[in-house]
């Protein structure tokens, strides 16, 4: 962790195809400096991964946590699902630039990674990006803006 980097509360979580990377994140995470709040799954038994999203991006949604990494086979069941919590905003990455983006440009607080991808040195140096990278507003302030009000619009119509 750099002396810029501020200690974050991260939450992890997995389905049993991405156990093992997830085990291995847990422990890269803590090496950076951060909390982590392990929000399973705790072994390769099978599991529905929207309820592990759902769980981690609603700690994401009432402070328990800064950010969440999520893991599953592609990375894509876990977005989706963690995308269903009003107000987050989950981004899948597969290499760095597109992680450092996620929070630069749109504000994601959760990133998605898939373990039948990308190997688990490459998911800590994406996840390494995701941490260290803050939103920067600018340009793209009024996209992450109109994106929050069209979701609350649509909570209204429901």
């Amino acid at each position: 962790m750099t002396a810029e980097t501020k200690k974050l509360r991260v939450a992890l979580g997995c389905d049993e195809a991405a156990y093992d990377m997830k085990q291995a994140m847990v422990e890269h995470v803590r090496s950076l400096g951060h909390e982590v709040e392990d929000f399973g799954t705790h072994n390769a038994e099978p599991v529905l991964y929207p309820d592990i999203a759902f769980a981690a991006a609603h700690a994401v949604k009432e402070g328990r946590v800064d950010r969440a990494i999520l893991i599953c086979g592609t990375g894509i069941g876990v977005a989706i699902s963690a995308n269903k919590v009003p107000g987050i905003r989950a981004a899948q990455a597969h290499d760095t630039y597109s992680a450092e983006r996620a929070r630069k440009s749109n504000d994601a607080q959760v990133l998605t990674m898939g373990a039948r991808v990308i190997g688990v040195e490459l998911a800590k140096k994406i996840a390494e990006s995701f941490l260290e990278s803050e939103f920067s507003g600018g340009g793209s302030q009024a996209k992450v803006d109109r994106i929050t009000a069209y979701e609350q619009e649509q909570s209204g119509k429901a």
